[in-house]
């Protein structure tokens, strides 16, 4: 996908404030992982990340990436392992969810913690091979 497509679909977001939080959201993870954005449906990827289940089960999605929901901006891709999940801890007022972290609001969290945490899951997840 080009960036003139994300650009459209955070464009659309509704809610100006979440619209101006995805933009910026949008320029962290490029910063982050030094990679162009991609749509993977209505979330705004970054990188690749293979993945297979004990079912057998594999297939692709983004490295990390996030989707402007109504209530909060969901993040995706930050809690791989147990100091991941610490670190989250360090953002401030968050939800978690099994595989995604819900802010409200980018100004209400430690936005260096989530930059640092958002390059520390791209670099572990990013092609990465799920039989290593």
């Amino acid at each position: 996908m080009s960036d003139d497509t994300v650009e459209q679909f955070v464009n659309a977001v509704e809610d100006e404030a979440r619209r101006n939080d995805s933009r910026e959201l949008v320029r962290m993870m490029r910063d982050a992982t030094a990679s162009a954005p991609a749509l993977w449906g209505s979330i705004v990827g970054f990188g690749t990340h293979h993945y297979r289940y004990d079912s057998g089960r594999e297939g692709d999605t983004m490295a990390v990436g996030f989707s402007p929901r109504k209530s909060a901006l969901v993040v995706y891709g930050l809690q791989d392992d147990q100091q991941a999940r610490e670190r989250v801890q360090e953002l401030g007022p968050v939800r978690l969810g099994k595989g995604c972290v819900y802010i409200k609001r980018l100004s209400d969290v430690d936005t260096g913690v989530l930059s640092e945490l958002i390059a520390s899951a791209y670099t572990s997840r990013h092609n990465s091979d799920p039989t290593a």
